[in-house]
């Protein structure tokens, strides 16, 4: 999947929100999803994301396997109303490429039930106890203890995820360049240094989701996409 040309919305208090709700977005929450179609309309998804959900250790693509449903539904719908700017997703999130508000419920419930890559990309371990510091003091509250997230206020699954696109995220988020991100957040990491940032990062990229929620090997491949 290149890089393709999308619409980016101009920013403003209008434009965007941290989480506004309504519409498709709510719409999606209160589906049942049918897994199979889910499968289906991954099959756009994966030529990103890989079958497996795993994205890339350099961080270009996330892992979006295992991520909370409610997570994925607000972040895909929010690309979709312009909410947060994602050129390059843009076009494949469009209604016309993978479906509508029950697409969307069928997508991320496959999703959520792929494993996870027991070897997702890490940081350089070089500042470990102060970024165990920075994230007992400011991210716990929202995302866990272990990065588990909290699935009904949205706040995403950071444990297992790739260093380098948490990394990006992150600076993204401090210098206000991702409009959909939760205020509070932008105003709790606003003081963070480079190397702050690196720190709590390379900290929360070697927090491990349970053995259960993760794939057998770094060598397991999605038997649906055979």
């Amino acid at each position: 999947m290149g890089v393709a040309a999308g619409p980016v919305a101009a920013a403003g208090p209008a434009a965007a929100g941290w989480n506004v709700g309504g519409g498709e977005q709510d719409e999606a929450m209160h589906l049942t999803p049918d897994l199979d179609n889910g499968m289906d309309v991954y099959e756009v998804c994966a030529a990103c994301h890989l079958p497996e959900g795993w994205g890339t250790k350099e961080g270009t693509f996330p892992q979006l396997a295992g991520q909370h449903k409610e997570v994925l539904i607000k972040q895909l719908a929010d690309i979709r109303a312009l909410n947060r700017d994602n050129p390059t997703m843009y076009p494949f999130a469009l209604p016309e490429s993978i479906g509508d508000a029950q697409a969307l419920a069928d997508v991320v419930a496959y999703i959520e039930k792929i494993p996870m890559n027991p070897e997702n990309g890490v940081g350089p371990g070089t500042d470990l106890a102060l970024g165990e510091q920075l994230y007992k003091d400011n991210c716990v509250k929202c995302h866990g203890d272990n990065g588990e997230g909290i699935k009904e206020k949205y706040y995403p699954r950071i444990q297992g995820q790739h260093y380098n696109y948490m990394l990006r995220q992150f600076e993204w988020i401090r210098d206000g360049k991702r409009r959909n991100a939760n205020p509070d957040m932008v105003k709790q990491i606003k003081g963070f240094t480079d190397k702050d940032m690196v720190a709590v990062i390379d900290y929360v990229s070697r927090q491990k989701p349970p053995k259960e929620d993760l794939a057998p090997s770094a060598d397991w491949m999605n038997p649906d996409f055979d």
